[in-house]
C-alpha cells in the first residue's frame, strides 16, 4: 500500500500556497498517487463554518485541517494543506500528530503581497478596515525549521514545483518521475 504523508503549505495570504499546492497535486496524480487538497478558504466554508478569526478559532480551524490530513495520510493519501496557519505552536502540534509531515514555508514580503492583491484585502487591512488580518494587524509566526522555504517574490511557480518535487524525491516521499507507482519505498 502507498504510504501517505501530509504536505503543509504555510504563509501569508497571496504568497502562493494554493498555486503551488494545485501544481503539486496535479504532478502527484500524474505519477499515480492519491491526493486531496484542503484549501484554507474551502475548509472555512465547509468544515469550519461558523468559526471566526480569534486566535482560538484559528487554532481550532488548523487542528481540524491537521486531523483530516492525518486521517488521509495514514490511509495512503498525500494530504495537502494550503492554509495560512499563522501560529507556530499549532503547526508544531499538528506536525507532532503525523508520522510523515513536510512543511513548506511560502515566504513573500508584505510589499509584494500588497502589489499582487487583486481583492484589495491588504490595502483595506492596512487602512484598518479589516480587523485581525494576518500579517498586518494579527501576527504570522514564521516556521523555525520548515523542510523547504519558497520565496515566491523571486521564484516562478514552475521552479518552486521542481524544487519541491526534488526535495520530496530525495526524502523518498514520492518516487522519481517514471520510477514506479506509489509513495515512499
Amino acid at each position: 500500500m502507498d504510504q501517505g504523508f501530509t504536505l503543509w503549505f504555510t504563509g501569508l495570504s497571496g504568497a502562493g500556497k494554493s498555486t503551488l499546492a494545485n501544481l503539486a497535486a496535479a504532478e502527484f496524480r500524474s505519477r499515480g498517487h492519491r491526493v486531496e487538497i484542503l484549501d484554507g478558504d474551502e475548509v472555512r466554508t465547509n468544515l469550519s463554518k461558523g468559526l471566526g478569526f480569534s486566535k482560538e478559532d484559528r487554532d481550532t480551524n488548523i487542528r481540524r485541517i491537521g486531523y483530516v490530513c492525518r486521517l488521509l495520510s495514514r490511509n495512503g493519501v498525500i494530504a495537502i494543506s494550503a492554509a495560512i496557519s499563522p501560529y507556530r505552536a499549532i503547526r508544531d502540534e499538528v506536525r507532532g500528530a503525523h508520522d510523515r509531515f513536510f512543511e513548506v514555508f511560502m515566504k513573500c514580503p508584505l510589499e509584494t503581497l500588497v502589489e499582487r492583491d487583486v481583492k484589495g484585502l491588504y490595502k483595506k487591512a492596512l487602512k484598518g478596515e479589516i480587523p485581525s488580518f494576518t500579517g498586518v494587524s494579527d501576527p504570522y509566526e514564521e516556521p523555525l525549521s520548515p523542510e523547504l522555504v519558497i520565496d515566491s517574490s523571486i521564484e516562478q511557480p514552475d521552479l518552486s514545483l521542481r524544487k519541491l518535487l526534488a526535495n520530496l524525491e530525495e526524502r523518498n516521499y514520492i518516487y522519481r518521475n517514471g520510477a514506479g507507482r506509489g509513495v515512499g519505498r
